[in-house]
């Protein structure tokens, strides 16, 4: 469970620690441009690293600092708790004149105060019960992904394994078919790979699929059956089967409508919290693709699945979805022009009197 989350320099977020403590459920809301999509780009970053990504160049570009401010330093820092244990990483980066690619300037981890490795500039120091190792990385590499762990239980092994299957979505329906190829472990930021990330999930554990079947029969009386055979060596067509009484139709995925296949995309989120252990989900604006009567369902859905473990950030523009956490549950973002830096405060901090929804409408509330 993410206890801390700290940005500076990235796009739009200078100095920017997200306030998550140890809630299961964080809303957050602001005006567009205010840097809630940014959080999720920086938490897909992280992720990336711990999938194995480790060039900086492939992460971040010399763009992606606040202002153009190149002098100054981009810093990543994360707090998490993994079996009962405090895991600390921090990433700072830097793009010296005349460079094209930034480069590692820092890098740590450490697990309940005590160093795993840390590193300045190209050396890594291995810290560990014995002695201290050390060795050289390329500048531009981040140290991460390229440390080999000792076991599976390696705090190494258990923040890299947390971190990697961190679901960070921004569905766009359209992008998603029945086709697919092969498996996978995740999805991407699109969703557009959801076929393959059923097999997966499927293929790692067959027992969720009870899991996805009834979250689907509730929310669809007619739902039946879900199948996705293979149509050659890799690729895959997702269909959706409904009876009602003697009738049936069997649609192939690409057929439902964008908030189905929203409805089709939570039930697997709830499905890899079960699959994985209790994951970190980050769901930029799921009720977007959603009608007024489906939003509560949706919204308190996903909201009670990680009570019992994991963590779910949303962002929302959404009145109903708004309706559905509590003020110290919902994390406001605002500031007051692009050339300012985006701030952020709970609202029971901020204590907003009489009818929420109006004073946003009113623009009464900043962070």
């Amino acid at each position: 469970m993410f206890k801390r989350l700290y940005i500076h320099n990235f796009r739009c977020l200078q100095n920017l620690e997200v306030p998550i403590g140890d809630k299961p459920s964080v809303l957050l809301i602001g005006k567009n441009g205010t840097g809630k999509s940014t959080i999720s780009h920086a938490l897909a970053l992280l992720a990336d690293l711990a999938r194995g990504t480790n060039r900086v160049g492939q992460l971040v570009k010399p763009g992606d600092f606040a202002h153009g401010r190149t002098d100054e330093l981009m810093r990543f820092e994360v707090d998490v708790e993994l079996s009962g244990r405090i895991h600390q990483y921090r990433l700072t980066l830097e793009l010296p004149p005349g460079f094209k690619e930034l480069r590692v300037q820092s890098e740590e981890l450490l697990v309940a105060g005590q160093p795993i490795f840390t590193r300045e500039h190209a050396q890594v120091t291995l810290h560990k019960a014995s002695r201290a190792a050390a060795f050289l990385v390329d500048w531009h590499l981040i140290a991460l992904p390229i440390i080999q762990e000792q076991s599976e239980s390696d705090p190494l092994f258990l923040f890299k394994r947390w971190l990697a299957h961190s679901v960070i979505v921004a569905p766009i329906p359209s992008l998603i078919t029945e086709e697919s190829s092969g498996e996978a472990l995740w999805p991407e930021r699109d969703a557009r790979n959801l076929g393959a990330w059923f097999a997966g999930l499927i293929s790692h554990s067959p027992r969720v699929y009870t899991t996805i079947d009834g979250y689907l029969k509730a929310l669809w009386a007619d739902f039946w059956d879900i199948q996705n055979p293979l149509l050659g060596a890799e690729t895959r067509s997702l269909k959706v089967q409904f009876r009602d009484g003697q009738r049936s139709l069997s649609l192939p995925f690409g057929a439902l409508s964008d908030g189905e296949k929203c409805f089709f995309l939570c039930a697997l989120v709830l499905a890899a919290n079960e699959a994985y252990g209790p994951i970190f989900c980050f769901w930029d604006e799921p009720d977007s693709h959603l009608a007024i009567d489906e939003v509560g369902h949706f919204v308190m859905a996903l909201r009670r699945s990680f009570e019992s473990g994991g963590q779910v950030l949303m962002t929302s523009h959404n009145p109903e979805t708004i309706r559905r956490f509590s003020d110290e549950n919902t994390l406001l973002l605002s500031r007051r022009n692009h050339l300012e830096p985006t701030r952020i405060r709970s609202l029971e901090e901020i204590g907003v009197e009489g009818d929420l929804i109006e004073a946003l409408l009113r623009g009464d509330v900043e962070a």
